[in-house]
């Protein structure tokens, strides 16, 4: 049986694998998933080969759908916060969240021109799933974004309605696969393949033990700036060398999705929202002009007071803000190995017009720290 901490269900190796040490204690499965009732759903598209025909292809996309609650309890708010440490990108649904401080419905991740399309499915997945839940309603979903365009065709509308609904309808629990899947599959993360990663972390308090769960679309990052663990090993990473046949400029992006069960209100999820970018300054994120770095915590707990009547007295329980020091631990580490997963399970790929992006030399990174 594999080793979920040391390699995906379909057997590609994790960071651990390489003996890569991370602080802290891992969930069963090291995924967002650990946090119970989190499920995560993928569809991939990559399809064709040669000189970039807008609308026809290459195409290396797709979209990540993360339901904070099972499908059936979808309409149910979660607590939330969030944080952009630098704005270059989207996250439609941030500024209720920001004024009621919850959300509620799937979240979806995909490439930039798709992030509409990605937002209106979700809607239309209601629709369908759910009919006549939004007849007397409406929905701000969240719907987020990286730019794929250097190996994808981006401008070809080929993420549709069919292929969001499908990634919900595909949201599960349990191990997860990463790299270049669903929203990840055309991302480019310190000049090798990045894409879509997770992992996890469990926090033990006095009010009993949490999970920290987090996952990331990586798309950011110059190479010579790549750091595991404290070794500064971009630039001895300098081959093998992205091939650019078409030029390519500085379009880099992270977002980064982080649940917990923790018993957690608005002010303090946006807490560890802010924290996860520290994750992504120990892997070398500078989070420069041009990126997206968006985050956004939720917490599973407290549903009956975000379900309680108007006309109701609601109660949350939460913990102590002094005591919550473990859990930004959590997601600093979380949000750091889930980076490097997302490179570590990676092949190379060959995109659009011939380009092509390595995958991170495993047997260099497996040597350093051995």
């Amino acid at each position: 049986m594999t080793d979920p901490l040391l390699r995906t269900p379909s057997g590609k190796p994790r960071a651990r694998a390489c003996g890569v040490p991370f602080d802290g204690v891992p969930g069963p499965w090291n995924a967002i998933t650990d946090v119970a009732g989190v499920g995560v759903g993928y569809t991939t598209l990559i399809a064709g080969d040669g000189p970039l025909v807008a609308g026809e292809g290459p195409v290396r996309t797709g979209v990540t759908a993360i339901l904070p609650r099972p499908a059936v309890d979808t309409l149910a708010p979660v607590f939330a916060g969030i944080h952009s440490q630098n704005g270059n990108g989207e996250m439609t649904g941030a500024h209720m969240i920001e004024e009621a401080g919850a959300f509620s419905l799937p979240v979806t991740i995909t490439n930039t021109h798709a992030c509409g399309i990605a937002r209106d499915a979700t809607i239309a997945w209601v629709n369908r799933a759910m009919p006549g839940a939004l007849d007397d309603a409406f929905a701000l979903p969240v719907a987020a974004e990286t730019y794929d365009g250097f190996l994808n065709d981006i401008n070809g509308e080929h993420v549709h309605v069919a292929h969001v609904e499908a990634a919900i309808d595909a949201a599960a629990s349990g191990p997860m696969e990463e790299g270049s899947v669903g929203g990840g599959t055309g991302m480019i993360c310190f000049g090798f393949k990045g894409g879509s990663g997770t992992a996890s972390r469990q926090v033990d308090h006095p009010a009993g033990t949490f999970t920290v769960g987090a996952f990331v679309q990586a798309n950011f990052g110059r190479r010579r700036d790549l750091t595991v663990r404290g070794l500064r090993l971009g630039p001895a990473f300098a081959e093998p060398a992205v091939i650019e046949r078409t030029p390519r400029r500085e379009k880099s992006s992270i977002i980064g999705i982080v649940a917990t069960d923790a018993p957690l209100i608005p002010h303090q999820l946006k807490r560890l929202a802010r924290r996860a970018p520290l994750g992504v300054a120990l892997t070398g994120g500078y989070a420069h002009h041009s990126s997206g770095d968006i985050f956004l915590a939720f917490s599973t707990a407290n549903r009956e007071a975000l379900t309680a009547s108007p006309r109701a007295m609601a109660h949350a329980a939460f913990l102590p803000d002094a005591g919550l020091d473990p859990f930004f631990d959590a997601v600093v580490q979380a949000i750091e190995e889930a980076i490097l997963n997302a490179l570590v399970v990676n092949t190379g790929m060959t995109g659009r017009d011939g380009n092509v992006v390595p995958a991170l030399p495993r047997d260099r990174l497996t040597a350093a720290f051995g």
